[in-house]
């Protein structure tokens, strides 16, 4: 065989059953051919999206993949693979290289050199014999150690040799092993953990991608300690939890501000606690455990008191036993903790009842929000939010089921990457309601690929919050919109959707606001992708957004 049916032969040996593509690669011919199913795009920067979002839900196995062709289709694929990076997502890129003897000559797109800041590994197959190897390298730094994009690039010529059958039929899938952390430092750390005062418990993705939930739940409640979650791993505790906090990001809810604000000593599990624009600071007068996969993320914005580096659950179950050991913590263990959390969070509502109830016109996304958590059962749901104001609307009042029905991200991510984590997701797990919320700029980015989501009957639900403008740049662009109106954008995205064959409503009055949402979730149980547009208001509150004080 050659060695792009060799790679084939790989992806099914690791479980791999889509191939996201865009033309031309003769990959998507050897994958097709041994039952792979090929996922056209309609642009290289979502189909990337797809496979990230399809990695997600899946938790790597198997992971995501997306090929492409040399040149132009490896160019427009950065910014996907970027996003990727950012947050820490073990996809595979398989692009094609130029030529050998071209490769890395001025002007040929070179992907192995151009990647290499934003994946975790790059390699290029050198020779169709060295291919398995190369491959088998690609899948062993997907499974171990810190998540990230791996690639591997296929120069043209090396493409059509030939491979020996035996070298690829000797190909067994890769087996990941993962370690936990120094056991005398666990003990210290839980000894800090037991005595604190008022402790919280800052869990990230590292859980949702370590498996490490149930020993999550289990830690909190033998300590009775509350838990907040990063943008990225929110929901790798189930938000109904009596002892749930909900997500902080650059913004939260009043339960979760208060304790963050308060806490004496911070146990970030999973997290890499970095600092960017897409989160609040978490003061720094406290008492820092952080329990992470990778070295590089220890110290990196905050004095951490008590590394730890490991594997998030087996640290947990760790825990759990030196916190046995030390016969548990006094923090809330009447139950006070999660009456107050309890109270905080029925103060903070009360205040915004009046959004989340609102009959005002245009639309306030709140009233949207509020009527879509009164209807869905969380569940049976994977919901994710778009960059800007959807974000920050949606993430401190949505309250996430168990791991991977919401999907956080955002740490250098454009606008209209929730398009293509949502159809991944279905992909991933089709009995599932899955749903995105993104603005009228956002689906301006990447709404063709809606007719993705159409054509391969991949029955997602868009919501587009459509209030005709960049209401959330108002104050940067203030005197240009005044004179030149640059904040404002136009689109019938109802319209639109049909015309790409989807399902669609366009929705202004905020009665008919639940009763659509159901109607949408019908027609995705039919099978058809679906998008619901609100005519919405330039809503600008959100909820605690500024920094601790």
């Amino acid at each position: 065989m050659n060695t792009l049916d060799a790679i084939a032969h790989i992806l099914v040996a690791e479980g791999v059953e889509h191939l996201n593509a865009y033309p031309s690669t003769s990959l998507i011919e050897s994958a097709a051919a041994l039952g792979i199913r090929p996922i056209i795009c309609r642009q290289e920067r979502v189909g990337v999206g797809i496979a990230d979002g399809y990695t997600r839900v899946t938790n790597g196995r198997p992971p995501g993949a997306f090929a492409m062709q040399y040149g132009p289709g490896a160019e427009n694929a950065f910014a996907g693979v970027a996003t990727a990076f950012s947050d820490a997502v073990p996809m595979l890129l398989l692009p094609m290289g130029h030529p050998r003897e071209r490769s890395g000559v001025f002007p040929h797109f070179n992907s192995a050199r151009s990647f290499d800041a934003i994946t975790k590994s790059v390699e290029q197959i050198q020779t169709a014999e060295s291919a398995v190897d190369t491959m088998r390298r690609a899948f062993a730094r997907l499974k171990m150690g810190r998540p990230g994009p791996v690639m591997v690039e296929i120069p043209t010529d090396v493409a059509g040799q030939e491979v020996s059958n035996s070298l690829v039929e000797g190909y067994r899938p890769v087996k990941a092993t993962v370690a936990g952390a120094n056991p005398r430092d666990v003990a210290e750390a839980a000894k800090a953990l037991v005595q604190a005062k008022a402790p919280v418990i800052y869990a990230g993705q590292g859980v949702l991608y370590g498996e490490a939930t149930d020993e999550l739940v289990r830690l909190a409640e033998l300590l009775q300690v509350p838990v907040v979650t990063s943008m990225a791993g929110k929901s790798a505790f189930p938000e109904m939890h009596p002892l749930a906090l909900g997500s902080a990001s650059g913004v939260m809810n009043r339960a979760a501000y208060h304790f963050l604000r308060d806490a004496d000593l911070v146990f970030a599990i999973g997290s890499s606690l970095t600092k960017h624009s897409m989160t609040t600071p978490i003061p720094e007068d406290k008492t820092f455990i952080q329990a992470t996969e990778d070295p590089i993320d220890i110290g990196k914005n905050y004095d951490i008191d008590f590394p730890l580096i490991g594997d998030a659950r087996l640290i947990l179950e760790q825990f759990i036993d030196a916190c046995t050991d030390l016969g548990g913590g006094p923090s809330g263990a009447d139950g006070s903790t999660a009456d107050t959390i309890a109270t905080l969070r029925e103060q903070w509502l009360a205040e915004w009842t009046a959004k989340l109830t609102s009959g005002e016109t245009p639309i306030t996304p709140y009233r949207v929000i509020g009527e879509f958590m009164s209807v869905v059962d969380p569940n049976d749901a994977i919901v994710t939010h778009d960059s800007g104001s959807p974000r920050d609307q949606l993430m401190p009042f949505y309250r996430s089921g168990g791991p991977r029905t919401y999907l956080g991200w955002g740490k250098s991510h454009g606008l209209g990457t929730g398009l293509g984590l949502n159809i991944g997701a279905k992909l991933a797990a089709p009995d599932k309601f899955v749903v995105n919320f993104m603005g009228d700029a956002a689906f301006g980015m990447t709404g063709l690929d809606f007719e993705t989501a159409a054509r391969n009957n991949i029955p997602i639900l868009t919501v587009v919050f459509n209030n005709s403008t960049m209401a959330i740049t108002a104050g940067a662009m203030a005197t240009s919109h005044e004179l030149y109106s640059t904040r404002d954008i136009g689109g019938n995205y109802a319209d639109m959707a049909r015309a790409m064959g989807g399902w669609s409503e366009k929705v202004e009055d905020p009665s008919d606001v639940a009763a659509a949402i159901q109607r949408a979730r019908a027609a995705t149980e039919d099978g058809k992708a679906s998008l619901l547009e609100f005519i919405t208001s330039e809503e600008s509150d959100f909820s605690h957004r500024a920094p601790f004080s």
